[in-house]
């Protein structure tokens, strides 16, 4: 699990923001995003926080094209998403763990990927090798662990080497050795030019990787903020800050 051997990628797809423009959405007559604005920059981590139900997932599966805004836009290097070509070396994404089939081994989830986007093979060693999978490479889907379908998920966001990643919960089910594994591997994302949009309530974890904080509430933007400019001079931490803002809003 060497996060240090993330690679610069290609440096024509460097370089890319996220850019969330007044998104609003209702759903069943209930605003689910209203007004929602903000950037994520390439070469920073961006954590997006926000309870649940905030409209969190809403805004990353909008900015992934697989939810419709009713208004507003919401596009990575100024174009709707889809509208990429082979997007899975643009953009790689975790929003759930359970996207395998589950009698398919991590090993031919990962192949099937790679051949159904146009990448070599040897994509799939290299994202294997990365996540630390091991043995669990050739175990079904449906008998691995919470932990172990996360790295999966992870591997399947990082195939193509995309110059953007968004991961929504990745913290979930994983063990204290590959929290810090993750901790690595954001920065090292980041570090090469890469936009990073994380969602997380890890706020101790989130606090020593961020470098931009966005926070949502009821499908409204509460803050758009670098971490040091939201934690301020007050001495509290990001989770102490967080929830004195919600308490505010």
């Amino acid at each position: 699990m060497d996060g240090h051997r993330v690679a610069a990628t290609d440096d024509a797809r460097l370089g890319l923001s996220i850019e969330v423009e007044d998104a609003s959405k209702v759903l069943d007559g209930v605003t689910v995003l209203d007004g929602v604005s903000f950037v994520a920059l390439p070469g920073r981590v961006t954590a997006f926080l926000g309870p649940n139900g905030a409209g969190k997932s809403t805004t990353l599966r909008a900015i992934l094209g697989i939810d419709h805004l009713d208004a507003g836009r919401a596009t990575v290097g100024g174009k709707p998403f889809r509208q990429h070509q082979r997007p899975v070396t643009v953009v790689g994404a975790l929003l759930s763990p359970d996207s395998a089939h589950p009698g398919r081994t991590a090993r031919g989830h990962l192949r099937v990927v790679a051949a159904s986007n146009g990448l070599p093979q040897s994509a799939v060693a290299r994202a294997v090798e990365l996540v630390g999978l091991g043995d669990a490479v050739d175990l079904p889907f449906g008998q691995m662990s919470l932990g172990m379908r996360q790295r999966l998920g992870l591997a399947t966001a990082l195939i193509g080497d995309p110059a953007v990643v968004i991961l929504d919960e990745p913290h979930n089910g994983l063990d204290t050795a590959a929290i810090r594994w993750l901790r690595i591997v954001l920065r090292a994302l980041a570090d090469g030019g890469r936009t990073v949009l994380i969602s997380s309530h890890l706020m101790a974890e989130i606090e020593r990787v961020a470098d931009d904080v966005v926070v949502i509430d009821q499908g409204r933007i509460l803050v758009a903020d670098t971490l040091a400019g939201f934690l301020g001079d007050g001495g509290l931490s990001l989770e102490e800050r967080y929830l004195a803002e919600l308490d505010a809003s």
